[in-house]
């Protein structure tokens, strides 16, 4: 019988560890036990996307780009230009929005969607234009932002104006005062380049189910400013309409990264894709969890969003499909999500639980990931068999 061998392949467990760190914990733990591992980085349209990239393509190379931040403050963002080869016809850059204009940018106190600002993508755009992309890959996991990717648009040269011919402040809360949309100034290079969109959800672009209703709030939006926002988000579906002949507001997506899904259909002429189907491409995941033993998965929070197009549930299909048990860790775990997850995953473990409370998983992440592989290492392994 051959050696028991897992592929780990974590997404972030976000503001504590990148993809990498936490499967190199995972595998550290299962070393202990014998356990040979294969530690893939994995993103699924947020946080690590460049770094999985830049790690999976041979040739490419990593860059800082200038930008804004969500509040306008000056920063720079990495992102990852890969070469031509299988399935990249031209050069592509790879850009994480969340570089210049995610939610852990932006201190606590003065998150306001109202006002955080998608200029940055803008910035990394043409950072990436400057240097020679003839596609671009998107990922727009993670954001600050609710301006339907307004900030982008104007940074890029679009202009957005009101009633009275002025260009609109940044912000989604600007967007309620939306009469025109003007890209006759809009960078040229543009229409030359396919842009793809790396996108975990699929939410629409306004209504209970929009930008606003879900992810609103935990970006710093009251119930009033999300009644608001949304109503925001609809007037910039109907100019968009209107002056782009483009429909945006409930194409499944739209709504991710506070309506950025419907600001790349409307000024980039993007293609939505599920973001972990293409890392896992990128990174031969197939043929890599092939005759493995069991295979190991996890992020910050296993919820109903998991089951959504999340990294970790792209994870246990591959896995599945090629006759491979998936274990899947969370830093949390939802209750009430516990018995779809099961339907997916051959165990669940929940490190605050196993660490005895979140606080303790958060402030020594790696060290628990490392210990709780250790104790259930063989009741995965046995899991195959």
């Amino acid at each position: 019988m051959s050696a028991p061998r897992a592929v780990v392949a974590c997404a972030s467990f976000k503001g504590t560890l990148s993809s990498l760190q936490a499967g190199r914990a995972v595998a550290k733990g299962l070393r202990a036990l014998g356990i040979a591992s294969d530690v893939v980085a994995l993103a699924d349209g947020g946080e690590g996307l460049v770094e999985a990239l830049a790690r999976a393509v041979p040739g490419a190379k990593l860059y800082s780009a200038r930008c804004r931040g969500p509040l306008g403050e000056k920063r720079s963002a990495r992102w990852a230009l890969l070469p031509k080869g299988p399935g990249r016809r031209v050069p592509t850059a790879v850009l994480e929005m969340a570089a210049s204009s995610g939610l852990p940018l932006v201190p606590e106190a003065r998150r306001d969607p109202l006002v955080t600002t998608t200029w940055g993508v803008g910035d990394q755009i043409r950072a990436a234009l400057d240097r020679g992309a003839g596609a671009i890959l998107l990922g727009i996991g993670g954001s600050a932002t609710n301006d339907a990717g307004a900030g982008m648009a104007q940074a890029l040269g679009a202009r957005l104006l009101d009633v009275q011919g002025h260009e609109l402040p940044p912000g989604g809360g600007a967007l309620r005062a939306l009469a025109k949309i003007d890209l006759a100034g809009i960078d040229r290079r543009l229409r030359k380049v396919a842009v793809t969109v790396a996108c975990d959800v699929e939410n629409p672009l306004c209504g209970p189910r929009g930008a606003s209703a879900v992810y609103g709030p935990q970006k710093g939006a009251t119930p009033a400013k999300v009644k608001l926002l949304d109503a925001a988000l609809a007037r910039f579906a109907r100019v968009v309409r209107r002056d782009l002949r483009k429909q945006v507001r409930n194409v499944p997506g739209a709504g991710a990264a506070g309506g950025l899904g419907a600001g790349s259909l409307a000024f980039l002429n993007a293609r939505l894709t599920p973001g972990i189907e293409l890392v896992l491409e990128a990174v031969g995941f197939d043929a890599r969890i092939r005759g493995a033993t069991f295979a190991v998965t996890g992020e910050g929070k296993l919820d109903r969003q998991t089951l959504m197009g999340k990294a970790p549930a792209g994870v246990a299909r591959r896995a599945r499909a090629s006759g491979v048990p998936c274990v899947a860790v969370g830093g949390g775990i939802e209750a009430g999500a516990l018995p779809a997850l099961k339907r997916i995953f051959a165990a669940t473990e929940s490190l605050s639980e196993f660490a005895g409370s979140s606080a303790q998983a958060q402030a020594r992440a790696a060290y628990w990931l490392e210990k709780l592989a250790r104790a259930r290492g063989s009741k995965w392994l046995a899991a195959r068999r």
